[in-house]
């Protein structure tokens, strides 16, 4: 029996479905995140101390943002392969990413050998 070079259109709609949903929760914490960082913190009887605190909020807040949209195009970029036909195949080895892995990682784009072999090839 010949090795399979991608996922069937229904496991395919399998993980969009995954995709959507995970895309739709990170949507609303990056929502989330973006909203602490346009509170309005000019009330002048801030304290130093809450000045401080807030603006380390606000700090954390940005890096939650960053990272959210970080998150958000990996998704899509993963919503783009299942549209092409190629999610789910690693970009090094060319083998398909096992199911489990993708339902841990569904942005993921190398198998745990792909990784393997990139890290080798790093170190070098």
């Amino acid at each position: 029996m010949a090795e399979q070079v991608r996922y069937s259109d229904e496991e395919l709609q399998e993980f969009k479905q995954l995709i959507l949903k995970q895309l739709e929760e990170a949507q609303a914490l990056l929502d989330h995140y973006a909203e602490k960082l346009r509170i309005d913190d000019s009330n002048p009887t801030f304290k130093m101390l809450e000045e401080g605190a807030n603006t380390r909020e606000k700090e954390d807040a940005a890096l939650q943002v960053q990272r959210q949209q970080a998150f958000i195009k990996k998704l899509k970029g993963a919503l783009v392969r299942i549209e092409n036909k190629t999610y789910g195949v690693c970009r090094i080895t060319g083998k398909l990413i096992p199911k489990g892995r993708l339902r841990a990682v569904p942005h993921a784009t190398l198998s745990i050998e792909g990784k393997e072999i990139e890290e080798r090839q790093r170190r070098r």
